[in-house]
C-alpha cells in the first residue's frame, strides 16, 4: 500500500528485501480530504511549516484520482524495470478490506505499507500499518517513503 509514487530508493529497497523472485500488488491510496487536518499537524510536528501552509493546495478526493493513477503507473513501471512482476489498482473505498482480499487471493507472504510519517495516527496506532496488522493475517512491514533526492529508505520502528 502506497500514498505517493515509489522513488528509485524505495524500489531498490523493496526489491532487495528478499532473495527470491518477487511480485507486487500495489494498492495506491489517493489523498482524502478527511486527512487534511492530520497531515497539517504532522507537517507542523515535523517542522515542515511551509508544507503545512500549502496543505490545502494539494488535490484531494475526486481531484486526487488522476494524480494517484499517474503515481501508480510510475510505481508499477519502476518495479517492472527492476525485474519484478507488478500489478496494481487505486483504492477507492474500504482500504483494509481490499488489502485483506488481495492477501487472500494472492496468498501474499507479507504486506509492505510505504508511507510518509503520520505522527498523530502512529501515536494512537491508527496508521495503515498498525490497522493492517489486525486485519490481514500476514506480517506487515512499515517503511517510510522517500523522494528521489533522499539517499536511504527508512524502515519504520514497527514490524
Amino acid at each position: 500500500m502506497i500514498e505517493q509514487p515509489l522513488s528509485a530508493a524505495d524500489v531498490d529497497f523493496v526489491t532487495t528485501l528478499h532473495d527470491d523472485a518477487m511480485s507486487f500488488v500495489v494498492l495506491m491510496r489517493p489523498r482524502g480530504n478527511e486527512d487534511r487536518l492530520l497531515r497539517a499537524i504532522d507537517d507542523v510536528a515535523l517542522g515542515e511549516l511551509e508544507q503545512a501552509v500549502h496543505e490545502a493546495d494539494e488535490p484531494e478526493g475526486e481531484e486526487a484520482l488522476r494524480p494517484a493513477a499517474l503515481a501508480l503507473e510510475h510505481s508499477l513501471r519502476s518495479l517492472r524495470e527492476a525485474g519484478c512482476e507488478a500489478v496494481g489498482q487505486i483504492i477507492d473505498n474500504h482500504p483494509l478490506d481490499l488489502l485483506r482480499s488481495v492477501v487472500e487471493q494472492t496468498h501474499a507472504d507479507e504486506v509492505i505499507v510505504l508511507t510518509a510519517p503520520h505522527l498523530v495516527e502512529e501515536f494512537f496506532h491508527r496508521d495503515w500499518a498498525s490497522r493492517a496488522r489486525h486485519k490481514v493475517g500476514v506480517p506487515v512491514l512499515k517503511l517510510y517513503a522517500h523522494n528521489d533526492e533522499d539517499e536511504e529508505p527508512a524502515v519504520g520502528a514497527e514490524e
